[in-house]
């Protein structure tokens, strides 16, 4: 018998062979991995990916280091088989009933137990439950208890079902993604590598399950930590899934209608049970220790035979009154409250007919229970899609058209945030440490949103079943998550046995989510309606597209998500015109009158001239997506280059891992990669002195990534900002999700955070420009205007902003100084300084457009505490300033506390780097705000210290003189 504690186990072969339920993972056995024809056989494990096992033995190195996403092709165009003997986790079973559960197999298995057939699998994102009772108890086992799990190559699969005519060639590998339900990223993306990988990805178990009156049985002495630990000591009951949903009353009915503030609080508990005996009576019992509210016993009705066929359903519900739980908030807005709730099912052992005076647990008749507990939280949330009134036209200026933006608690908010992709290429290797550190990088820049990409994988809930957990972390940091069902960036063919596969996922996945009070609405798919309008305006068979879209994504879809939950939204795509009606749901598409605004957007211009040019950005109630590519910091790139020859912006290495755009091909390297190299080296020579040839390669290098990352972040500044300026004009913009947050391997993105958890310069410009109170110079140089605006996403008035404009030149010697004042109403901006002509009004007098700089410091206080914000204005192109050699000092401490010092001029964009080995941030030592990427003026020191994260870091104490300053002069100067 194995004990379960997490993921290691303890065998226990001394113990009596009474039949007991358990948990045992299927991670301690011995498990081998052989490709098709058995020339290669290694170790391999469950949960795993083929690469990281054939990695571990020898057969192949670091699939991220250099070109190997080409050199090691071959392993995805292999069939591989995982097999293990389960003998040393069945070899104590008498009686019980025996369940292998998978959580994630990826993609196409075949898996047989004994040489018997169990099933053949085709989706990644299903959990699984095989009964193997019935092959244990047969005497034809003894000898062979071997489980198998033979994997197919999914671009072997795709091929066999994509040989037709209307196959469109997406991303890397040939059309075959949209007919193979497995993260569509796996194929390559414009931002990352296609290793199409396969394995036991997620966790798996055997649950064994007592069939027999127990004379020694016990019950667990408390609620278990997770519903999977229910199965234990004599309970004879297993819960393939669980869920929660808190909504309020007349939701459930209505699920697109505002929600009623006032009314009370639902509870809604799903439990899908599977018993190894008769039960009756059974009931559930909802209770809140925290709250000391309880449901009392809720009878269950119709809940039928578990001891056979799928799981059947227990659901009970009970309403707690409005003003009873404290909400859970956005951690921007309020406090995350969470509660522990205990779930108890309750039931009676034995048929209809037994006798329910027995007391004894484990024998037929007495009644029993199980319990375990989750994290929850109280909150509603809507998204906002009806028209404006004829009064908000009227009294607010607003631009006519549909709202589009979401409410927290009743009250709408300004959404903050990126988009997340996967975080590795391997899931298998993800912990919850790298997780919960991209998720905590978002909080300290200032985000309120996680948007999860539609293209990669569902996000799980706790380590136990998901490997890792992403959406409890959010709980607990108080960061929306945008949900999106796996559809992406194609047209989706409608084929019946697609979507008999497709509910099923959807309906476990939705399950899984809804309890968390994180979650804001469940999206169909990424960018497809845009491309379902295009292909129905231009192809021929346009009308065929557009209604396949309709069919799932406007009715199949909507329908799955609204049956299985009414708290939180549905929408058809990421990026959507909205809606002519929410009920019933009726897509808007196309049908739009010109001057009207509606529905969200997005915004992609690689030409760099136009980066700062506001006609360029869009007008829009939401943007969901919008970025610019830079390069990953030199740290990274040492991470995965391995010649001296290859640190260099242009070295085929390079090329090879720059995806944008994408080659729609298997070519290598990818013969679209000098357009992605160009548009950022364009922009570096736009608008920073671009490095020069200098004799120190590896300098030059660094100071190109650098550089790239400097623009990228200026770029996102300004675009934010423009959306939060919009929160108080016609377009009333109240959302703007920047792409991307992370990075799934070290190459030229879009992401905010490197792979190894380095923060880039954009990270660092987010947690300025979405500061609750931000302060930002909008500069128009067709008509030589310049306005200070400062913006504001709080619900209450923020009054006394003092804003201090300073104007330097390259010295550092001020040159004058002005100071305004400023009230700013909820979600609102306003224009605290404006002025128009550069040498009329704006410029010192005397002082040419390349002799000065000017420094802009917000100082305010919201809700007792002191905020503080900076900006800077530049009237010219920093490439064409004439920049003084700043004599940049260093001065640290034991704490890795550096002061930074000038001596000789403006050092602009003055960085610190921290050692490689190392992750972390850096923060102003006086005010903890995340401070990198300054003006350091002579006479003006900065100090700021590092937070080092050790969980992630590889090198615990790193000495100070290891990190580096650069700054823009170090482009031209070695």
């Amino acid at each position: 018998m194995l004990i379960y504690s997490k993921h290691y186990f303890l065998f226990a072969s001394w113990l009596p062979c009474f039949a007991f339920a358990d948990v045992m993972s299927l991670s301690g056995l011995q498990w081998s991995l052989q490709n098709q024809n058995g020339s290669i056989v290694v170790p391999g494990s469950v949960p795993s990916q083929v690469h990281l096992d054939l990695e571990k033995a020898g057969v192949i190195t670091e699939p991220l280091i250099g070109i190997n996403e080409f050199t090691e092709r071959w392993v995805l165009n292999d069939n591989w088989t995982y097999t293990a003997d389960l003998t040393p986790l069945t070899q104590n079973i008498t009686s019980e009933q025996a369940l292998l559960v998978f959580y994630g197999i990826d993609t196409i298995a075949n898996i047989t137990f004994a040489g018997e057939p169990l099933a053949w699998v085709a989706n990644q994102f299903r959990q699984y439950v095989f009964d193997i009772s019935h092959i244990l108890n047969s005497s034809a086992t003894t000898d062979n208890r071997n489980l198998s799990i033979a994997l197919e190559s999914a671009h072997t699969y795709g091929l066999n079902i994509t040989s037709r005519p209307d196959a469109q060639p997406p991303f890397q590998y040939d059309g075959i993604r949209r007919y193979i339900r497995k993260a569509q990223s796996d194929f390559g993306w414009d931002w990352g590598p296609a290793f199409v990988p396969s394995g036991v990805f997620k966790p798996a178990y055997l649950v064994t399950l007592p069939t027999t009156p127990q004379n020694n049985s016990t019950q667990s002495p408390g609620p278990a930590s997770h519903p999977l630990l229910v199965s234990t000591g004599s309970s004879p009951i297993f819960l393939e899934e669980s869920s929660l949903e808190i909504l309020k009353q007349g939701q459930s009915t209505q699920p697109t209608l505002a929600p009623d503030e006032n009314a009370p609080w639902i509870v809604n508990v799903t439990l899908y049970v599977r018993s190894s005996v008769p039960i009756t009576q059974p009931s559930i019992l909802i209770e809140f220790p925290e709250l000391g509210t309880k449901s009392g016993d809720l009878p269950v009705e119709g809940l039928g035979d578990t001891t056979s066929g799928d799981a059947k359903v227990a659901n009970a519900y009970f309403s707690i009154p409005e003003g009873v739980p404290e909400r859970w908030n956005p951690h921007s807005l309020g406090n995350p409250k969470l509660y522990n709730a205990t779930i108890t099912f309750s039931f009676v052992r034995g048929s209809s007919n037994s006798s329910t005076n027995a007391t004894t647990p484990g024998v037929e008749g007495t009644r029993e229970s199980v319990s375990y507990t989750v994290r929850t939280g109280f909150r509603t949330i809507q998204l906002v899609q009806t028209p404006y009134s004829d009064a908000d036209v009227r009294e607010r200026g607003i631009t006519p058209g549909d709202q589009w933006h979401f409410n927290v608690n009743g009250k709408a908010f300004y959404s903050s945030g990126t988009s997340v992709i996967p975080f590795d290429p391997f899931y298998a290797r993800i912990t919850s440490d790298k997780v919960r550190w991209i998720l905590e990088s978002a909080v300290l820049s200032g985000q309120n949103m996680i948007r999860v990409w539609g293209g990669g994988i569902y996000q799980p809930s706790d380590e136990l079943t998901g490997g890792y957990d992403f959406y409890s972390a959010c709980d607990e940091l108080g960061l929306l998550a945008w949900s999106e069902l796996i559809f992406a960036d194609a047209l989706y063919p409608i084929d019946d046995y697609l979507l008999q596969e497709i509910e099923p996922e959807v309906r476990q996945n939705v399950r899984s989510v809804k309890r968390h009070p994180c979650n804001v609405q469940w999206a169909g798919g990424n960018e497809i309606e845009g491309i379902v309008n295009a292909a129905s305006a231009i192809l021929l068979d346009g009308k065929h597209y557009k209604d396949q879209f309709q069919t799932l994504f406007g009715e199949f879809l909507h329908d799955i998500v609204y049956s299985e939950q009414s708290s939180v939204p549905y929408t058809d795509c990421s990026t959507t015109n909205g809606v002519l009606s929410l009920d019933p749901y009726v897509l808007r598409y196309t049908n739009t009158t010109p001057g009207l605004i509606y529905g969200n957007s997005e915004r992609y211009n690689y030409d760099a001239s136009q980066a700062f040019n506001y006609d360029t950005y869009p007008v829009s109630r939401f943007v969901n997506e919008f970025g610019y590519p830079s390069m990953p910091s030199f740290y990274s790139w040492e991470e995965v280059l391995t010649s001296p020859s290859d640190f260099n912006f242009n070295s085929m290495v390079v090329v090879s891992r720059d995806h944008n755009p994408p080659g729609f091909s298997l070519t290598f390297p990818n013969p679209s990669a000098p357009i992605g190299q160009t548009e950022m080296i364009s922009a570096v020579e736009l608008w920073l002195p671009a490095p020069s040839l200098l004799s120190n390669t590896n300098h030059t290098f660094a100071q190109w990534c650098y550089s790239t990352q400097i623009f990228q972040s200026l770029n996102m500044m300004s675009e934010i900002a423009w959306y939060r300026r919009g929160a108080g004009l016609g377009e009333n913009n109240l959302g703007a999700l920047v792409w991307q947050m992370n990075d799934v391997w070290q190459g030229p993105t879009w992401i905010a955070v490197e792979y190894s958890g380095r923060w880039k310069a954009l990270n660092y410009g987010m947690s300025k420009i979405f500061c609750t109170l931000a302060v930002y110079p909008f500069w128009t140089p067709a008509n030589e205007s310049l306005e200070v605006w400062v913006m504001s996403d709080r619900w209450e008035d923020v009054k006394n902003i003092s804003v201090e404009m300073t104007w330097f030149d390259w010295k550092g010697n001020e040159v004058n100084k002005t100071i305004k004042t400023a009230d700013v109403g909820p979600l609102n901006g306003t224009i605290v300084w404006s002025a128009q002509g550069l040498q009329k009004e704006i410029l010192p007098k005397g002082k040419h457009a390349g002799d000065v700089w000017l420094s802009i410091e917000l100082t305010g206080e919201v809700s007792g505490k002191a905020i503080t914000n900076e900006q800077v204005f530049t009237p010219v192109s920093l490439a064409h300033v004439t920049l003084l050699d700043p004599q940049v000092n260093v001065t640290y401490t034991s704490d890795l506390t550096f002061t930074v010092s000038a001596h000789g001029g403006v050092a602009p964009w003055t960085w610190l780097d921290h050692p490689v080995g190392t992750v972390g941030y850096f923060v102003d030592a006086q005010t903890n705000v995340p401070t990198n990427g300054f003006y350091l003026i002579p006479g003006r020191d900065r100090t700021v210290r590092f937070i080092q994260n050790q969980a992630l870091s590889k090198v615990q104490d790193p000495h100070p003189s290891q990190f580096v300053v650069r700054s823009l002069w170090d482009n031209t100067h070695e």
